[in-house]
């Protein structure tokens, strides 16, 4: 696999939140902490999209009561609450980590700057960008997508619980087969659900390649990027 320098992992708050998919479960949070600093010790500068279903999905809070722009904005404070565990997670194993939001929560996060971001990773930091895009109605797929091209990234992960992009839904469809490789054309055509269409759209117009892949055991960011074996699906 070529050697990816400058990373984007976009990780699910569910990701965060264990068996259970909700609320920090450190045994959970501990090896991908591990696992983030392997690989800044190893020279590759990565930065972090956070999501935050493990506390508030605003797509799904939107169907009651709450209105979706209001549900969209507690899913970007969510965010917040997930970039601040993992930057502790991470440098109470010694490696130095900002939180740069698109929201203003000044006394906890910094504001938003790819050229101070790009600063961060070239010092050894991890940068974990919270807040989504600043903006209702996108996801943080897109967020993931948008930060990774703004630091000029070689290459964005999308961690799932799966381990790679399908033809249909292999929890679901047990015939369902497995993609090595996608260009962002079909993943477009063919509706794929892993990612929404305006992060791919986006990836696709900036060149961004993504691969898909299993983050439930921290490891496979070792096998995919310090020791170059071939994991999930290559969107490019």
């Amino acid at each position: 696999m070529k050697d990816y320098q400058r990373i984007l992992i976009k990780i699910s708050g569910e990701a965060l939140g264990g068996e259970a998919g909700s609320g920090l479960d450190e045994k959970a949070v501990a090896p991908l902490a591990d696992a983030i600093v392997r690989l800044t010790r190893s020279g590759k500068q990565v930065a972090i999209v956070v999501g935050a279903g493990n506390f508030f999905r605003g797509v799904k809070g939107s169907a009651g009561t709450i209105g979706r722009v209001d549900a969209d904005y507690m899913g970007m404070l969510g965010t917040v609450m997930n970039a601040i565990a993992l930057k502790n997670f991470l440098v109470a194993r010694g490696n130095d980590a900002r939180v740069m939001s698109a929201l203003k929560v000044e006394k906890i996060t910094e504001a938003l700057y790819p050229v101070q971001a790009v600063r961060y990773l070239e010092q050894g930091k991890v940068v974990i960008f919270a807040g989504g895009t600043g903006n209702p109605y996108f996801t943080t797929d897109t967020a993931g997508v948008l930060r990774a091209i703004e630091i000029d990234a070689d290459l964005m992960l999308k961690a799932t619980k799966v381990d790679g992009v399908y033809t249909a839904d292999p929890e679901k469809d047990p015939s369902a087969v497995k993609y090595d490789q996608l260009t962002y054309d079909e993943a477009l055509e063919k509706n794929l659900a892993v990612m929404d269409g305006t992060a791919f759209a986006l990836a696709r117009e900036n060149g961004l390649p993504i691969i898909v892949f299993n983050m439930r055991d921290p490891e496979n960011l070792t096998r995919l990027l310090l020791r170059g074996e071939s994991l999930g699906t290559l969107v490019h």
